[in-house]
């Protein structure tokens, strides 16, 4: 016993490691016995202990002290089941493998929280009338049929690391039985203690995420080290998100620029803290102002830009057009004009689904930069390679759908959706600017790289999937409202042009469109004379210079729809 520890472990805990002890303890008292009995023959010629009475002796110790440590911890069991803590959450741990009785365990071994095992749910037919560490296992067709199954618990439990097709079959499942959903952490990358502190509710953002994308990381990488990187807009989301991969990539130096002076403040204080090694500089600047980028272009000979700055809420612009025609347009044809004369190896601008077919002043602002972005590359004296990015809604991005849905959910509704057949793309922001990195690295110039962003999303089914996600029944407990389509809005957006085509690259997640061009001269004119239109604060002019930039712009539900019906537009010479 001494030998072996048998006594130390705490009984209502033992597993078969303790069981494992025990049978070594008894079987090295035998083998000693044994030994005795042996020597005695030879000396004495007789044993000390008749052999079947040493055999007996191990098979009925080893049993006694297991039996002993079973019972007990069986006993400890049924008392503390019978004392349920009705405040505690009731779970049902998905699947019977390995990470899934890990879990349990961890709910079982750790109290002083507030869940409770209920048992197990598998979809497995040979799951039926089985137990696993005490508790039942309840078979998925069977809890179809048998909503009484269903009242012995609250919530369900789901492994990170569980395939998104089968979470998405147990998500629907508990959510028309009235479940909560919660969501552990990956148990092979825990430990015990910290699985429970790692339970969250499962959030919408987790069945909308998807698979890794693969990278050619150490290309992107040879293309970033010891280069000096701009990033504009870098406070944001797609911006902030840039920041953080480049300073990944061992660069020399990281400026980033962004107007927003909070945002700012807050990026510097976390990239100091996670990047201690990497060199930044931090830049309260507006890129319409062209004397203040110039200087930063002067000091740093930056290698590779990175435009994500960019005014982006659509009805907003839709009411000051003039803005976005300073920073997407005017600050944009800075950045680009600047990269050109202080021959810049790279500069990948990032733009937006809305800049295809668009119906809002936001969406051509940014189509009429891609055009002027593309025009440089032919540009005589050019050695700057221009690249265009083009994707749709990220996920979590600042002013986006899912935080503001979230907000009026935790209010108590309404939750207001523009149109019930309203659809949109959603992609992850560390996705988009993987994407953003790598076309940036594998572009030659003049290239427009659209994204495979998956399936498009209904709205009204997001927005009920959060409700039921909260733990509330849409239209019963969330009111859904539905306001109507915002000026300049969309029912669906577009990664294509109807003139556009798409070619392949290497990358599976990344093609290449190929839009209608204009020359450098034409665009150039025309925004001179856009600019002159937003300084005097004309609205109809700026969007009729616009809508010759952008042939393809047809407003929709907009006061600037009138102009779709002039036949002639009056340009300001």
């Amino acid at each position: 016993m001494f030998l072996f520890k048998t006594y130390a472990g705490i009984i209502r805990y033992s597993t078969f490691f303790d069981f494992f002890k025990i049978v070594w303890a008894s079987g090295s008292t035998l083998i000693v016995l044994l030994g005795l009995n042996f020597i005695s023959e030879l000396i004495l010629g007789k044993p000390v202990y008749l052999y079947p009475v040493l055999f007996l002796f191990f098979f009925i110790s080893t049993f006694l002290m297991f039996f002993f440590r079973m019972v007990t911890k069986q006993l400890f069991r049924m008392f503390r089941d019978s004392k349920k803590d009705p405040s505690k959450i009731r779970i049902a741990v998905i699947g019977v493998e390995g990470e899934s009785v890990s879990l349990a365990n961890a709910i079982i071994h750790n109290p002083g929280h507030a869940y409770q095992l209920a048992g197990f749910l598998s979809a497995r037919p040979d799951s039926k009338k089985a137990m696993l560490l005490g508790h039942k296992i309840y078979n998925k067709q069977s809890l179809l049929r048998n909503d009484h199954w269903v009242s012995q618990f609250d919530a369900i439990l789901i492994n990170e690391t569980m395939p998104r097709p089968k979470m998405e079959d147990w998500t629907a499942l508990a959510l028309d039985k009235g479940l909560k959903i919660l969501k552990a952490p990956n148990v092979n990358h825990t430990k015990e203690e910290g699985i429970i502190g790692g339970i969250r509710p499962l959030q919408i953002e987790d069945l909308l995420d998807r698979a890794p994308i693969k990278i050619e990381s150490e290309e992107v990488k040879s293309r970033h080290y010891n280069k000096s990187i701009l990033v504009t807009g870098g406070a944001g989301s797609i911006g902030s998100e840039i920041v953080r991969q480049v300073a990944q990539l061992d660069s020399s130096l990281i400026v980033v620029v962004d107007q927003a002076e909070s945002p700012l403040h807050e990026l510097k204080l976390e990239l100091l803290e996670r990047f201690p090694n990497q060199k930044f500089k931090f830049v309260l600047a507006d890129i319409s102002n062209l004397y203040r980028l110039e200087k930063l272009f002067e000091d740093y000979s930056f290698s590779i830009v990175y435009h994500a700055a960019a005014y982006k809420h659509v009805p907003l612009i839709e009411d000051n057009p003039h803005e976005a025609i300073f920073v997407n347009i005017g600050g944009t044809k800075n950045l680009a004009l600047l990269s050109r004369q202080y021959n810049v190896d790279r500069f990948v601008m990032v733009s937006t689904d809305k800049a295809v077919n668009p119906t809002n002043v936001m969406g051509a602002s940014k189509r009429a930069a891609e055009l002027f972005v593309q025009s440089l590359q032919d540009s005589s004296d050019n050695t700057t390679k221009f690249i265009t990015t083009r994707f749709g809604n990220v996920l979590g991005s600042n002013g986006s759908v899912i935080p503001h849905f979230r907000k009026q959910i935790a209010k108590g509704g309404p939750v207001t959706i523009t149109h019930p057949d309203i659809i949109r793309y959603f992609m992850t922001i560390p996705e988009a600017c993987e994407l953003v990195l790598q076309a940036g690295t594998m572009g030659n110039g003049g290239e427009i790289y659209v994204f495979d962003m998956g399936k498009p999303i209904k709205i009204l089914d997001l927005a009920k999937r959060m409700i039921k996600l909260s733990g509330y029944t849409p239209d019963v407990d969330i009111k859904i409202d539905f306001i109507g389509l915002r000026p300049g809005e969309k029912l669906y957006e577009e990664l294509l042009t109807d003139n556009s085509t798409t070619i392949p690259t290497h990358h599976e997640k990344i093609m290449i469109s190929k839009d209608p061009l204009m020359e450098f001269e034409d665009i150039e004119i025309l925004c001179k004379q856009i600019m002159r239109s937003a300084i005097k604060k004309d609205g109809l002019q700026v969007v009729k210079i616009l809508k010759i930039i952008v042939p393809e712009f047809i407003s929709n539900n907009s006061e600037f729809e009138i102009l779709d019906k002039t036949p002639e537009y009056e340009v300001y010479q």
